[in-house]
């Protein structure tokens, strides 16, 4: 399966919609995108894996990659998963305690206090 990239903004969030397989051979596509946007200012990276079939240690490695390139310029990033199995992969590798990680979109990009930025 190919992977597609998609971006949007939501309020002052940029949401990248990733589909299809994230590993070895598409990761690299997805960092790229990752770096653009950081390096084009976005401060605050929403990743919407709710089309992603299949991640595995290369596009985790993307996506800390990105995390830690965003903490550098003051940004947030932040992650969208509601798939099992894309869950555990988090757990297991205690990556749940390292990325913020919510439900939808809408809480993704909610204010602190949890009212909605849109």
């Amino acid at each position: 399966m190919e992977l597609s990239l998609a971006t949007r903004t939501v309020a002052e969030h940029t949401v990248l919609e990733v589909g299809g397989e994230v590993d070895v051979y598409t990761a690299p596509r997805l960092r790229e995108r990752l770096v653009e946007l950081v390096d084009s200012g976005v401060r605050s990276v929403v990743v919407d894996l709710g089309g992603v079939e299949f991640l595995d240690s290369t596009g985790l490695g993307v996506l800390v990659g990105a995390m830690k390139r965003l903490r550098v310029a003051n940004g947030r990033f932040s992650l969208v998963c509601s798939k099992e199995a894309l869950l555990k992969i988090f757990r297991i590798t205690a990556l749940d305690q390292v990325f913020p990680i919510f439900p939808t979109i809408e809480a993704a990009t909610a204010d602190s206090d949890g009212s909605a930025t849109s």
